[in-house]
């Protein structure tokens, strides 16, 4: 299972933008690019992308960027990764993966799609209520709110 490239910077540029929501600063393509080691075509894609589903205002002009559209408490990351590349599962997957038959020869009974959609679930249980805010804090800061050590900590 892989999350996609737009995904990850996806969420690297929204959580840039969301550090300076408290300073009510904008940033630019070109600041963003920079800071995260993303072209700035690419930036300019993601940012597009993320302003048309709601997470994104800009302003043109000298003193324009991009700022959040919303306090990052408000944005729910699930709602961010559906638009940045959807659910991992969903119910049209089958139909899409049928093999050289025009449906699947297991539809049925389909341990296979009953694995997709425990992972999905188990994903979304995850994300439901995780936000932006969540992910400006530390990477233990995170871990903690689901009772997990991260990599780096150390035990006894």
């Amino acid at each position: 299972m892989k999350f996609s490239a737009q995904e990850e910077y996806g969420l690297r540029c929204l959580i840039r933008i969301g550090k300076y929501f408290k300073v009510e600063k904008s940033l630019t393509i070109p600041e963003i690019s920079t800071y995260e080691g993303i072209s700035q075509h690419n930036v300019g894609k993601i940012l597009r992308v993320l302003r048309m589903g709601g997470f994104l205002d800009s302003e043109r002009g000298q003193s324009g960027g991009y700022t959040l559209s919303a306090p990052p408490g408000k944005i729910k990351i699930i709602d961010v990764l559906n638009v940045l590349g959807g659910r991992l599962y969903d119910d049209s997957f089958c139909q899409s993966h049928t093999g050289m038959n025009d449906i699947c020869t297991n539809t049925t009974e389909c341990s296979v799609r009953s694995l997709w959609k425990i992972i999905q679930d188990s994903v979304d249980g995850v994300l439901v209520n995780l936000t932006l805010q969540d992910l400006l804090g530390t990477e233990d800061n995170l871990f903690s709110l689901f009772d997990l050590a991260s990599d780096n900590s150390t035990s006894n």
